[in-house]
């Protein structure tokens, strides 16, 4: 199912055929908190753009030209005690960097959330140390509202807890329009 296009971009439920561009940026997340991502083999990469198909907060963002995977979205309000309220993320191949593609597909996914969904407030959580997700937040217009101190934890190595340092950012629907 296709949810959104943009000139260069189409933003669409996961299909079989992303499972080589998927384990091709989760064998290794430059950003560690998506280690929880971390995939190790075409077999593993395989189930979950099995489960992400069937998964209706997740979104393969690609090419428009070749529909080649470079990235996916998140967005979900199913745990919010507001329908209205949207957790966000995204999370892309650095080899597709420094090109606009982040900005173009966020902005469209926020977009959709709040014309299509009838989103009121949209929010992401970002770790200090993602550098390249706070200035796209900032790009979108979205506030920074405070910082969780050591609020999400990750399986480090030996299994030793991780915590991290995550700032909150946000956008209500009367800020973007």
């Amino acid at each position: 199912m296709i949810v959104v296009t943009t000139p260069r971009l189409v933003i669409r439920s996961f299909r079989e055929k992303d499972a080589l561009s998927l384990l091709d940026y989760l064998s290794s997340p430059r950003t560690p908190c998506f280690q929880d991502e971390k995939l190790s083999s075409l077999a593993e990469a395989q189930e979950e753009v099995t489960r992400r198909a069937a998964d209706p907060s997740q979104f393969a963002v690609c090419l428009k030209e070749n529909d080649t995977l470079i990235g996916h979205l998140f967005a979900d309000n199913r745990e919010e005690p507001d329908s209205n309220t949207w957790s966000v993320g995204w999370h892309f191949n650095h080899h597709y960097e420094g090109q606009g593609f982040a900005t173009g597909s966020v902005s469209a996914l926020f977009q959709y959330l709040f014309t299509e969904k009838e989103a009121r407030r949209l929010y992401a959580y970002v770790e200090d140390y993602n550098l390249a997700s706070q200035r796209l937040c900032e790009r979108l217009h979205m506030r920074r509202e405070g910082c969780f101190k050591e609020f999400v934890s990750f399986a480090g190595q030996n299994d030793e807890a991780k915590y991290d340092d995550t700032y909150i950012y946000a956008l209500l629907k009367k800020e973007w329009a």
